[in-house]
């Protein structure tokens, strides 16, 4: 665990946007790729990063209509590709790395809703952690040599502070026995921040750093799309007329809000030389390892020493690499 998991002073509060922290950036030049990038955050990421001057490439299950979502933006290409799809992974990589490109930011965002009951891709793999983890450890992987001609590339992987509560099942990660969505969701997000860990440790000579990032809870992005009203109002997300409640301060934001962790983690000069670190309201989290729950008031979201821990970390990058070729 590195001894730097702890907060910078950023400046930033949970309240800035994405545009407040790329304020004066310059990203002429850079080249970024945002999986799920024509929704959600993931859209409020992409749309940051070409108003600061960068060039974006969203893959995408379905083109035609992540085009459509991102409408006239300027500086957006879209390219054809599903997580969930091997072949296609390897595809858009190979693409990209023949262009001879380098990729200076790598934003690995999209995800799936919390399925209520178990749900499995054509290898029989459970699809949050297919999805959030596996496909974008294959691509970040296939990368290696776009980021790495970057000569100074940041990977973020956007994970959530349901990691504080996830457990990597190591003999069971696709849960063929007792399915939780909770528990499936939580490993997924834990499997986010190892996985930065230990893509830190192995890149970093190569001029490679990665990061996690909790973009707080953005209502109608993170949550399952099945929710009613009254749990979003137990939860403290909504009020009595189904407006969003927005407290920043409680981890309650705005997609706009909710990029700007993702953006502070793929351009802040701040992180320059740092890596493996798990960031929380534009900045780099602390340490919490009290037991907490969520609340309506409050939900926990700092980070938690396993997952932080090298030892796990490696450990999950050689059950990633397993599993790839298991599916294969």
């Amino acid at each position: 665990m590195s001894k730097l998991q702890r907060p910078l002073g950023s400046g930033f509060t949970a309240a800035a946007t994405a545009d407040d922290v790329l304020a004066g950036v310059d990203l002429a030049g850079v080249n970024a790729v945002v999986t799920g990038g024509h929704s959600g955050i993931g859209k409020a990421v992409t749309r940051a990063l070409t108003r600061a001057g960068a060039a974006v490439t969203v893959p995408a299950r379905d083109p035609q209509r992540a085009a459509q979502a991102l409408g006239a933006t300027a500086n957006v290409t879209v390219a054809p590709m599903d997580l969930l799809e091997p072949d296609t992974i390897d595809a858009f990589a190979a693409d990209w790395v023949a262009s001879r490109r380098p990729l200076h930011i790598l934003i690995n965002n999209a995800a799936v809703p919390t399925p209520g009951t178990v749900r499995r891709d054509s290898r029989g793999f459970e699809v949050q952690f297919a999805t959030s983890h596996l496909g974008h450890f294959q691509l970040t992987l296939a990368l290696h040599e776009a980021l790495r001609r970057a000569g100074g590339a940041r990977v973020v992987n956007v994970s959530s502070g349901a990691h504080r509560f996830g457990r990597i099942r190591w003999d069971d990660p696709h849960f063929t026995t007792s399915y939780d969505p909770g528990s499936s969701y939580a490993q997924a997000k834990l499997a986010n921040v190892l996985f930065a860990v230990a893509l830190d440790e192995r890149w970093a000579a190569d001029r490679i750093r990665a990061f996690a990032a909790h973009p707080g809870v953005v209502l109608g992005t993170q949550l399952n799309s099945g929710g009613s009203r009254a749990d979003y109002q137990r939860m403290g997300l909504v009020d009595a007329y189904g407006n969003p409640v927005i407290d920043p301060e409680a981890g309650k934001k705005t997609a706009e809000q909710g990029a700007a962790t993702i953006v502070f983690g793929a351009t802040s000069p701040q992180l320059n030389g740092l890596g493996g670190l798990y960031l929380n309201n534009n900045d780099v989290a602390p340490i919490d390892d009290r037991t907490l729950v969520p609340t309506a008031d409050a939900i926990p979201a700092d980070a938690v020493s396993h997952a932080l821990d090298s030892a796990d970390a490696a450990r999950l990058w050689t059950l990633s690499e397993t599993l790839l070729r298991a599916g294969a």
